[in-house]
């Protein structure tokens, strides 16, 4: 993994206070819509960093596949990322 850890890691800190946040907003019994907006935040949020493990795994993992010549260490990750989006589309 080549991806900023640090960088990464503080994100996710990120998002899990604002987690918790959303978990005392609900105990306080917020405005459904702030607590909304909160949520939209969040995924946001996780959304970038999903992006760039996914970025780092191509330029890792996938690159080194291809690099390798191995046919079926190949197909192993091409069928990885199929199966990845064909979870996300559901």
């Amino acid at each position: 993994m080549n991806i900023d850890k640090k960088a990464t890691l503080r994100r996710l800190s990120r998002i899990e206070g604002q987690v918790r946040g959303i978990a005392r907003m609900i105990e306080e019994e917020r405005y459904c819509m702030d607590v909304l907006h909160q949520m939209q935040a969040i995924k946001s949020a996780l959304a970038k960093v999903e992006d760039g493990v996914l970025k780092d795994h191509a330029r890792t993992c996938v690159e080194a596949a291809i690099a390798s010549g191995d046919e079926a260490e190949q197909r192993e990750k091409f069928d990885e990322l199929v199966d990845l989006f064909g979870r996300v589309k559901r």
